[in-house]
């Protein structure tokens, strides 16, 4: 087919530049290199010298020079040992007094000024290790916590770039091994408490692990943090996601959805290319690393590391584990655009090196659904649904990439799409409710997304958008950030879009010298053909089986469940442990995720919601004898111990990361742990997330009644127990909550919408439960 394509439509073939044309390329070229390497040693300078800053070491020069020239009586024994340090530097005789003083003051403020980088470094390394704030409400603060928090504050280096905080991050702690088994037995009482022969032999099996293999393994995974950023990150991205060999779609990747009820352009090339342009800003601000770190309360800065993979990133398959592939922004300079199945190569930056403005994406974004449309019956089917091959098991795609991707046309057009920054998706089909886009974005798209790369963008032809992306190079936060910093900039209309949606011309635009896209091609060979319809299958396969439901509860948010005198997650996680109970009639080990990046390099923990304290709730909240007054106690019992474990998991004191940790320990020595393997095989039948909001400061406050039309529902992502549910909910203000519940179709037992039915009318219950007390 590629072939015979060629043979009756005209050939992309380059511009051949002229001589003089060439020559400005090459200049052009220089210079942006120049810039490029001027912002990579500024960056590096300042990082380096943080948390202080040039200004200080020219303040010490000038403080020395003084001391050494106006020689005053109080200052002798400073100006004395400054001159011995003259005397020993060999000075040429006969320069300048201001010349001898200068050069001393340099060399002696220069010492001063390193010893200075270290001390405030280290010790501001030592103050964020501190965790007692996290477990005080910011309004009733200690003295000891606020003392705390000015000298964080003194200590620190004023506007700090995106990775400087890096160096002064603490490196997370290895938990004390019987806290950690301690902490497991809790959480697994509710679960087996009343099946005494497996709760006993558990309980031993902990035993003989702590007088065991467990002393050992400890001591190992603690050297290990002495001398690694972060004793897990590393192996939980290799051994959790890259060694999967399950299919990305539905059991890695996720899906973010735009806002719910509004979009500010309902022109798809208007609204997606102002996207585009605020994603490739977000790009510049965090190369240049100007995008301003994230602060907890102003105060405490968390790790940015995952940043650093957030563009030009593919997974790429392996036979036994996947490796990430990241480009440099030297050679990533386009991005990869699908319409109808036809693949497109966009450069978004003009032949002098300047970002393009809106219009001209949406110019080249035009031409592209022209140009689409115009061949797409020139493609067979296989061709266009050919990113189905990232959507199958890993070792198959492995295989498939290895015989037929490896030369000719196929790899060329595979390094396209590798190199490129992300992937954009210009849909032809409307899907009216949240679910349809949910399931879209997740699974549902025959073929149109390519689930290797680190983020797809999807345009849908009634102007709304949504997101794709993998999994492994970081976590949602990453991408949710990315998404708000473009949201804000709609919701408080910095877009520049006029009354009917369209963008208001650009004079600037003549100026700039475009790239036509260029139209890629593959190689659909017949082996190749039947990987795809193959590979087809088992997406379609897949997509089939996946229930998902999309809601908004509406009758409260978070405001009323902060009157219930309890944090309004813990509030929800009760609700959603009611619900549970309800559906399937017993409890469900939980997972809910949070996040370590106060410390370096951190990514994830998990909190385990089930206990004995939830438990309890449970069964009162449902034995309706039982007084309202006595359930509310022990709802707000059930909340503390949550919010107390969430706390304990930011804070690197939670037990499923160290136990992980010990497991691969354990492999790597040959050891056969069996108490290790039983515990971290115990499926997660209900799997949680709470959606990050609101992660830039200047983000409009979403409870404000001229900002409630912009909310987005956020994203979720499929089941992690087949015969369990993944639930994902995002609170964006005072009055509502988004819900995203998954599950399998092929589990008779599971059903997402009446879940997601008991699960509302478990928030009317808990609201009547308060309502007369």
């Amino acid at each position: 087919m590629a072939e015979a394509r060629c043979a009756v439509h005209e050939p992309s073939v380059p511009h051949v530049a002229s001589e003089e044309e060439y020559q400005r390329n090459i200049y052009n070229e220089w210079r942006r290199s120049l810039v490029r390497r001027f912002y990579r040693t500024r960056n590096l300078l300042y990082n380096g010298m943080w948390p202080t800053s040039i200004w200080n070491l020219a303040a010490m020069v000038v403080i020395l020079s003084a001391i050494m020239i106006l020689d005053a009586e109080v200052m002798r024994p400073i100006n004395d040992r400054l001159w011995k340090v003259h005397h020993m530097l060999y000075i040429p005789k006969g320069l300048p007094l201001v010349v001898n003083v200068v050069i001393t003051s340099c060399f002696v403020g220069f010492w001063f000024f390193l010893i200075k980088i270290y001390v405030r470094r280290y010790l501001l390394r030592g103050l964020l290790s501190y965790r007692g704030w996290m477990y005080e409400q910011p309004k009733t603060q200690s003295i000891s916590t606020i003392l705390w928090g000015v000298l964080v504050k003194v200590v620190s280096g004023y506007s700090p770039k995106l990775y400087s905080c890096q160096s002064s991050l603490a490196r997370m702690p290895v938990p004390a091994l019987r806290d950690t088994l301690t902490k497991l037995l809790k959480s697994l009482e509710p679960l087996y408490g009343d099946d005494k022969e497996k709760w006993n032999k558990l309980k031993k099996d902990a035993e003989d692990f702590e007088k065991g293999y467990g002393p050992k393994l400890q001591r190992i995974l603690k050297l290990k943090s002495w001398w690694c950023n972060n004793y897990v990150t590393d192996w939980w991205e290799k051994y959790v996601y890259l060694s999967s060999r399950d299919p990305l779609p539905i059991n890695s990747n996720y899906y973010i959805l735009d806002q719910e009820h509004w979009t500010p352009s309902p022109i798809q090339t208007a609204r997606i290319s102002s996207t585009v342009y605020n994603v490739l800003k977000f790009k510049q601000l965090r190369d240049r690393e100007t995008l301003e770190p994230l602060l907890i309360r102003q105060t405490i800065p968390v790790c940015m590391a995952q940043y650093e993979r957030m563009f030009s990133t593919t997974r790429i398959p392996g036979e036994e584990c996947d490796t990430l592939l990241t480009y440099d922004s030297t050679v990533s300079k386009h991005i990869a655009v699908w319409r109808r199945g036809v693949l497109y190569k966009l450069e978004v930056f003009d032949k002098k090196g300047r970002l393009l403005t809106p219009t001209l994406i949406q110019k080249q974004l035009e031409w592209i659904i022209q140009d689409a449309d115009k061949h797409t019956d020139s493609y067979s089917r296989e061709e266009k649904i050919l990113a189905c091959l990232t959507g199958q098991e890993r070792v198959k795609w492995w295989r498939i990439r290895d015989q037929h991707f490896s030369r000719g046309v196929n790899r060329e057009t595979m390094d396209m799409i590798e190199k490129a920054m992300f992937c954009l998706t210009l849909e032809t089909e409307k899907y009216e409710t949240m679910t349809q886009r949910g399931l879209y974005l997740l699974c549902d798209n025959d073929g149109k997304l390519w689930y290797d790369k680190c983020f797809n963008l999807v345009s849908f032809p009634d102007g709304r958008m949504g997101c794709n992306s993998e999994h492994s190079y970081a976590d949602a936060p990453i991408i949710a950030h990315l998404l708000e910093y473009n949201f804000t900039a709609e919701a408080l209309e910095e877009c520049g879009f006029l009354k009917d949606g369209s963008l208001p011309p650009n004079p600037e635009d003549s100026n700039y010298v475009l790239s036509k896209p260029t139209r890629h091609i593959w190689e659909v060979t017949p082996d190749l053909r039947t990987a795809i319809i193959e590979a087809e299958k088992v997406c379609k396969m897949n997509s089939d089986d996946l229930d998902l439901c999309l809601r908004e509860l509406t009758i409260y948010g978070k405001g009323f469940m902060k009157t219930c005198k309890v944090s309004p997650d813990a509030f929800i996680q009760m609700a959603l442990q009611v619900t549970y109970y309800k559906n399937a009639g017993k409890f469900a080990l939980t997972y809910e995720s949070s996040m370590t990046r106060l410390y370096l390099q951190g990514r994830t923990e998990t909190v385990r919601t089930l206990s004995n304290d939830s438990a309890a709730f449970v069964k009162a909240f449902l034995d309706k004898s039982v007084p309202k007054s006595t359930t509310i106690d022990l709802l707000r019992k059930a909340c503390d111990r949550h919010q107390d474990a969430y706390r304990d998991a930011m804070c690197g004191r939670a037990i499923d990361r160290h136990l992980f940790g010990l497991y691969v320990v354990s492999k790597g020595m040959g050891y056969d742990c069996e108490f290790l393997k039983e515990a971290l095989t115990i499926p997660w039948t209900l799997s949680t997330s709470q959606q990050p909001q609101q992660q830039i400061a200047t983000s409009p406050n979403c409870s404000l009644p001229q900002y409630r039309h912009a909310l987005c529902p956020g994203g979720g992502f499929g089941p992690v127990s087949d015969d369990g549910y993944g639930v994902s909910y995002m609170i964006p203000g005072d009055h509502k909550v988004f819900f995203h519940v998954s599950s399998k179709k092929s589990t008779k037992n599971t059903d997402s919408t009446v879940f997601m039915d008991q699960l509302f009318e478990t928030f009317v219950e808990m609201k009547e439960l308060f309502s007369q007390v």
